[in-house]
């Protein structure tokens, strides 16, 4: 039987009756029958309600457990849901002296039909990353809402700016004819802090949309119109930290909710502490306890009413809105049992479903760490089924701008693929040139436009999920060092009165037209290839400035090259006969014509090719 926590508390307005003065706030707000976790752990918030004694009385419906708190004014009380109890509402009544002291009606749900067979994102899809608060502003009317402390200004790089659900939703058409079929937003949950709050991973409230973006019932039809035009959605979760004005702050339901409570010690970001068989407890200790900053409280997921709540939040926003994956942020931050248990109960619900974590590292083997199916030497048993590929991604960076040799540039991309063997499904694997927390890559490259179409070639065809970055196929700039408030800076036409529109095309210059075609070409391509989304692959030892690999089946080959050459080359085709069979010519998947095989290829400078061969 799993559990379920259900949390109520004074902060939060909904209709209520008479008996419920007090009791303003239920999380989650209802729940479903028919899931597994079926356990549901109330956590009730409300002046001295741990005197009183709940009752439940509805068919299918049984108080099993009742565990009071740190603080009075908390009460935990398990109940557990039967799998013959009807959809409905019922009164949870807290008695005291033989009377009703508080009341508050609670109701259960028929979920979706398939709900538990939703399918998760895979490598079939093309992921689009974008910050609301940047891309676009559909609804002015909730840029400024009443209760929130921070207020528009769009003139501030750190500030807010406007953008919303609404705006995101309006231009879903743009998304689905570039060729993305997933969309991950930064977090959309409730950041009310008094400045720097449009980024969404300091949370004051996990189950409510922040008001500046919407309700959460917008996000839901968000979705739902998403999912019509053949795109999912990924909701960013951060099981680590809150932000420092979250409501619990106020009342800590336990002691021990927070790491370091008394006092401010920031984490030494030693990932490698998690595996290192040499390192002192201390240093795992304040790496996984540690806070990020003093506005970013760290939670001790170890405490399992915490946990539990944790948990219980991730599968009620996936059941309410209808997800398609979880994007998690800091994963390996957290309590190694509670992250095995979170992502065990998440995929145990909904077995297709696809979680990706966020492991910032370079070396393989602390990423591989993280993944579902490993076998780790410090006997962490994980369930998660994919993580960010933070070593091809900087890898990639670094050898798109340094010179051939021996040891640089495309032979270490090279020898960085040939570490797959650590991962137990590299395939699995998220991959990305860029994301919110590094430069825009463009700049990266020195606004070098055929180094960047390389880069999107690479993302397009190699194994894994590519995630690209909102903007980047209109070559929006950063600075060439990371500028959070610079590389989420607006979408061109996101808002009323831009002279440059992304999504019409209107004031983009020629070069920006021409990169938006170029990446629309590449993901509608891969869109309808099934051998890049299941096919093998074999790449060959860089040389003369080339990179190539081929993906393959038992009836399709792609063969991809990478150049970087500054001059006009010849690209010797002797070593992929293999895969070239005899065929006298093949496709250019990026320009439609066709290409004669019984010779080299002509490769102008800085031209990377996708050629179809069978």
């Amino acid at each position: 039987m799993k559990k379920l926590i259900l949390f109520i508390s004074l902060l939060c307005v909904l209709p209520v009756m008479a008996q419920e003065a007090g009791l303003k706030r239920i999380e989650p707000a209802n729940w479903w029958v028919g899931m597994k976790y079926n356990q549901v752990e109330l956590l009730v918030h409300g002046d001295n309600l741990g005197a009183t004694t709940p009752a439940v009385n509805y068919p299918g419906v049984n108080i099993i457990n009742i565990k009071k708190s740190d603080s009075p004014n908390y009460l935990f009380v398990t109940i557990d849901i039967a799998a013959t109890t009807k959809p409905g509402k019922f009164p949870i009544e807290f008695m005291r002296d033989g009377k009703i002291h508080r009341r508050v009606d609670y109701q259960l749900l028929a979920r979706e039909k398939n709900s538990a067979q939703r399918q998760g994102f895979s490598p079939k899809d093309a992921i689009y990353l974008i910050t609301p608060d940047r891309f676009a502003n559909g609804n002015t009317g909730n840029d400024a809402m009443p209760g929130m402390l921070e207020q528009p200004n769009r003139a501030y790089k750190g500030g807010r700016h406007g953008g919303d659900i609404a705006g995101m939703e309006k231009h879903l058409d743009y998304i689905a004819a570039m060729g993305f079929t997933q969309i991950w937003p930064n977090p959309l949950t409730e950041n009310n802090m008094e400045k720097y709050s449009y980024h969404g991973y300091a949370a004051t409230d996990l189950y409510k949309i922040d008001a500046r973006y919407g309700t959460n019932e917008e996000f839901k039809n968000f979705v739902q119109k998403a999912q019509k035009k053949g795109i999912g959605v990924i909701q960013d979760i951060v099981l680590n930290h809150i932000g420092s004005n979250h409501w619990w702050m106020k009342d800590l339901p336990a002691k021990d909710w927070l790491n370091f409570p008394a006092e401010y010690k920031e984490t030494n970001h030693r990932r490698t502490t998690v595996q290192d068989p040499y390192a002192a407890p201390a240093d795992k200790e304040l790496f996984v306890s540690g806070w990020f900053v003093p506005t970013m409280p760290d939670l001790n997921q170890r405490n399992p009413q915490l946990a539990n709540y944790l948990i219980q939040n991730s599968l009620w926003w996936i059941e309410y809105a209808g997800l398609s994956g979880i994007r998690e942020d800091t994963y390996g931050y957290a309590d190694q049992e509670f992250l095995s248990r979170w992502a065990k109960t998440i995929m145990d619900e909904y077995p297709n479903f696809n979680i990706v974590g966020e492991e910032w590292s370079p070396n393989p083997a602390v990423v591989a760490h993280w993944q579902r199916g490993k076998v780790n030497a410090s006997g962490h048993v994980p369930h998660m089924p994919s993580v960010m590929d933070f070593p091809i991604h900087e890898t990639l960076r670094e050898v798109l701008h340094e010179e051939e040799s021996w040891d640089k540039g495309w032979v270490r991309l090279y020898e960085m693929l040939a570490n797959d063997f650590v991962y137990a499904d590299p395939s699995n694997l998220v991959i990305f040139p860029e994301n919110h927390d590094t430069s825009r890559l463009y700049s990266y490259l020195n606004e070098d436009v055929d180094l960047f179409k390389t880069a999107m070639v690479y993302m397009a065809t190699m194994r894994g999920i590519p995630q690209f970055y909102y903007g980047s196929e209109v070559l929006m700039t950063s600075p060439r060092e990371r500028d959070d408030g610079a590389v989420r800076a607006d979408m061109p036409g996101g808002w009323q009165g831009d002279t440059k529109n992304a999504f019409t095309g209107k004031g983009l210059t020629a070069q920006e037209r021409d990169m938006q075609e170029y990446v629309k070409t590449l993901l509608n391509w891969r869109k309808k290839s099934a051998v890049i989304h299941h096919g093998k692959l074999q790449h060959f030892s860089p040389g003369d400035g080339f990179y190539a690999y081929v993906r393959y089946s038992d009836n399709q080959a792609v063969l991809v090259v990478l150049n970087k050459n500054a001059q006009e080359n010849l690209l010797d085709l002797q070593p992929y006969q293999t895969f070239i069979a005899g065929k006298k010519s093949a496709r250019n998947v990026l320009t439609g014509k066709k290409i004669a095989l019984d010779k080299p290829i002509v490769m102008p400078a800085k031209t990377s090719l996708i050629i179809e061969l069978q």
